[in-house]
């Protein structure tokens, strides 16, 4: 009976829940204030992309958003008839139609987005200055993909445990998924820094705030959860532990959803909300995430164990790299919540910043670094590492040249960033010499033939382009960290015709004059960048923006960009006799760190086109008595 009303309620709760959010679009779209969301989220003179956005740019249109992607990934697994097995396909939508269940009471009887205003009023209040930005329409929906993609991973892993099959079949069928979710989330967290970047004025790329780190989490252990399918696909190892993954991952995803709209912090990125509705989060993370390691404890020791293989091969490598992923998760995990942990029993605050995560975090991710292309050069069950040292032995001479000549050039600098350089050209070449090493073949089949290399590299799976484009695309994000080492910083106060220098650039002020905005009042600094040749290069304005319906005032960052690299200028305090307080950064290489994050998830899209992403591994043929 389940097999048969699985499919049309799937796909009946997505179209019901399509419609909810079509009407609640439309009425931002038209600013129809008689419902008490827009008046509080829109305005007339507001710019009609923001009205879309604005949306989801609070508490209750994002959460019938979180809803609508839930529904959406049940629709999807109701139409995968190829991929998924009948029984577990219609014992995971069972799950992912009771999450659904829980959201939607908690929107009901929460966060209701069509309360009604009454009277109407004539105007409404207008979205917060902050979020009245393009990355705000791209960064929302992005990261919600991700974090509510994992739910469906949850439910394949509930549905297992419920009916004790785990094996390469379910490995399969959860795999693409997975990858969706994190590809997705990879985007969303990649669009979230720079949005933060450029609209903030804080000139950083991450900051290990609270809220960033409650997306940094759940990605962290899906990239442990991806990597744990794969072993489990192609071995039949790891069940446990993967199906531990599956659900941990989602859990952190639903503990940033505490963390963001439970009003235990204050943050840019956070929706202040009031004690019920934190009340109701934390009674949805006990059921989901009680209820789920309870049952994991019930059912995980019936599940039969996989394939051995001994510690040097790729499982090895695949395991280890898992390790180190769940220990950098729960560094970032304990100092996230250790002080929200604190001011809760003791009413002491405490902060817990950037060297705190530097000194944890970074000690982790460098070996795991390191592990990425060794393990994807040994082989499965048992691999030779000497062999894997020597396919290797381009990436690692090139890394070591390339680390020392970037000290030598920047002597006396800050010592960890040529390592950085280093590292992230031992990825890259790295990345590319398993695509190479697969397309000369081995034993017999080897060939130094460049023609035959290429037409077998074109032939490979897509799945092997993926996976070496994806882990490049980690190689460019650490190139780009690297660089910021060498950023520079400079701050003053100037008059028109005055000059302040960062790095290789000077910015010389034209002028402090108004320039109004569709509904905000603007007061901008405009500049003229040159190098220290005296050749102008280019020209960028920052500004203040005051909005009045809110009555609030924000800075409006410039960016001039020169290649990866970029003058970023931020407008300070402006006096009565029209001088201004500048900040001027200067930002070597630093697009590759976004860039890179979107190759990262490229990789993950080429790799779902593969067939066997598409299609159900072959059961398992079992010997004859």
């Amino acid at each position: 009976a389940l097999r048969q009303v699985a499919t049309p309620a799937a796909l009946g709760a997505f179209a019901c829940v399509l419609f909810a959010f079509a009407a609640l679009t439309y009425a931002h779209a038209t600013s129809d204030f008689s419902v008490q969301n827009v008046v509080e989220n829109s305005h007339t003179t507001k710019p009609f992309i923001y009205k879309l956005s604005g949306v989801w740019g609070n508490h209750e249109g994002s959460m019938l958003l979180w809803i609508l992607i839930l529904t959406l990934f049940g629709a999807m697994v109701a139409v995968a008839r190829e991929s998924v097995p009948p029984v577990l396909r219609a014992n995971t939508l069972a799950v992912q139609g009771f999450i659904t269940f829980v959201f939607v009471l908690f929107v009901i009887t929460t966060s209701n987005p069509f309360t009604r205003a009454v009277p109407a009023p004539v105007e409404g209040n207008d979205l917060n200055p902050l979020l009245q930005d393009f990355g705000l329409a791209v960064h929302p929906p992005l990261l919600y993909v991700g974090y509510v993609g994992f739910s469906i991973t949850f439910a394949f892993a509930i549905a297992a445990l419920i009916d004790g099959k785990i094996d390469a079949v379910w490995a399969r069928a959860v795999r693409p998924w997975t990858l969706t979710a994190w590809s997705f989330l990879t985007l969303g967290i990649a669009m979230g820094s720079y949005w933060a970047y450029y609209e903030l004025g804080w000139g950083g790329w991450w900051f290990w705030d609270p809220v960033e780190n409650a997306s940094l989490m759940p990605w962290i252990a899906g990239t442990a959860l991806l990597h744990s399918t794969v072993v489990m696909e192609k071995r039949d190892a790891l069940k446990v532990w993967t199906v531990l993954l599956a659900i941990l991952t989602f859990s952190l995803s639903l503990l940033g959803t505490f963390i963001v709209r439970s009003g235990v912090l204050t943050s840019v990125h956070s929706f202040a909300t009031d004690p019920t509705r934190g009340i109701f989060i934390l009674a949805i993370l006990i059921l989901f995430i009680g209820g789920s390691l309870t049952l994991f404890a019930w059912r995980a020791p019936m599940l039969r164990q996989g394939g051995l293989f001994a510690p040097i091969s790729r499982e090895g490598a695949l395991v280890m790299n898992n390790l180190f992923l769940v220990a950098a998760c729960a560094t970032v995990l304990v100092g996230t919540l250790y002080p929200l942990l604190l001011e809760m029993l003791t009413a002491e605050k405490i902060s817990v910043g950037p060297p705190f995560f530097n000194y944890t975090f970074v000690p982790l991710a460098i070996p795991l670094l390191l592990i990425v292309p060794f393990g994807q050069t040994l082989a499965w069950k048992r691999g030779d590492a000497l062999a894997a040292s020597q396919r290797l032995f381009a990436a690692l001479g090139l890394a070591l040249a390339v680390g020392l000549a970037t000290l030598a050039w920047t002597w006396g600098g800050p010592a960890m960033a040529p390592v950085g350089v280093g590292l992230g050209a031992y990825l890259i070449v790295g990345s590319v010499l398993e695509i190479v090493s697969r397309a000369r073949g081995f034993g017999s089949s080897r060939t130094r033939a460049p023609g035959l290399i290429w037409r077998r590299a074109i032939g490979l799976p897509r799945s092997a382009w993926g996976t070496a484009i994806a882990h490049a695309g980690v190689g460019v994000v650490v190139l780009g960290i690297a660089a910021q080492g060498w950023a520079t910083e400079g701050l003053a106060t100037l008059k028109p015709g005055q000059t302040l220098a960062t790095g290789p650039y000077v910015a010389t002020l034209d002028r402090v004059a108004p320039r109004p905005g569709p509904n905000y009042e603007e007061v901008a600094a405009f500049l003229t960048i040159r190098d220290k040749a005296g050749d102008e290069i280019g020209q960028v304005d920052t500004g203040k923006r005051f909005y009045p319906s809110r009555k609030m005032t924000v800075t409006e960052s410039g960016l001039l960009t020169r290649g990866v690299s970029q003058v970023y200028a931020s407008l300070g305090e402006i006096s009565p006799d029209g001088s201004i307080g500048l900040r001027l950064y200067y930002k070597p290489l630093v697009l590759l760190i976004w860039l890179g994050a979107v190759v990262m998830a490229l990789g993950g899209g080429l790799s779902l086109t593969d067939r066997r992403m598409r299609v159900g591994a072959p059961a398992r043929a079992k010997l004859k008595p």
